[in-house]
């Protein structure tokens, strides 16, 4: 049966078949089903709002122009985050700014990312890992990752994209992802490692103190 101009559309496939019959509320409803992941990689790659913004708003416009090209031999999602990590990377490379690290972690002599100090901060209560405080700190230590691990990250950890669908995106081997992600996970493990040993200095100061007093 011949779906109605505006009714919902259930699948991927009826999405995209009522967009390339440039239906305007299947517009709508790619906007409204995408921008929060979409905005979430761009803030996670620009760090400013309001170039996020931009590259939200890029992102569609530019799927606008190209959907009557797409095949469907991604998921749509894939292809918009492909749209909006090429933006946003665009942006970067205009602006100048350095896509690496100005504190990147030691490296072996295979330029693995090592940690300085591992602390171990597993098995944390749940009040801590979602304080306010703590999520500063990973937000920050994920922003202060090199371009080339951020995304990865963002893409895999955050968003929850599979490997194959992170490769596709950043136009990557399969491997290349699973080196990156490991090397990113080495580096927020050691900028966390070092958070929660500078707390437990500051508890242990608290508790001689209260022994002395």
């Amino acid at each position: 049966m011949e779906q109605k101009p505006g009714a919902p559309y259930p699948t991927e496939a009826d999405l995209i078949r009522a967009l390339q019959a440039r239906d305007q509320s299947a517009y709508a409803e790619l906007v409204e089903r995408y921008s929060p992941t979409i905005y979430n990689l761009a803030l996670r790659m620009m760090n400013d709002r309001e170039e996020a913004e931009e590259v939200l708003q890029e992102t569609f416009l530019s799927a606008f122009r190209a959907v009557q090209r797409f095949e469907g031999r991604s998921q749509l999602s894939t292809w918009l985050y492909r749209i909006a990590y090429n933006a946003a990377l665009m942006r970067l490379r205009k602006r100048q700014l350095p896509t690496t690290s100005m504190d990147e972690p030691a490296q072996n002599e295979e330029g693995d990312i090592m940690p300085r100090q591992l602390v171990d901060w597993t098995g944390r209560p749940d009040e801590m890992l979602l304080a306010s405080e703590l999520r500063r700190v990973l937000d920050d230590a994920v922003a202060s990752l090199p371009e080339t691990l951020r995304s990865v990250f963002t893409l895999r950890d955050i968003e929850g994209l599979s490997t194959a669908e992170t490769a596709e995106v950043l136009g990557l081997t399969e491997t290349n992802v699973k080196v990156r992600l490991h090397r990113a996970r080495l580096a927020l493990r050691e900028r966390l490692s070092s958070y929660f040993a500078a707390v437990d200095a500051v508890r242990g100061a608290q508790a001689g103190r209260a022994y002395v007093g």
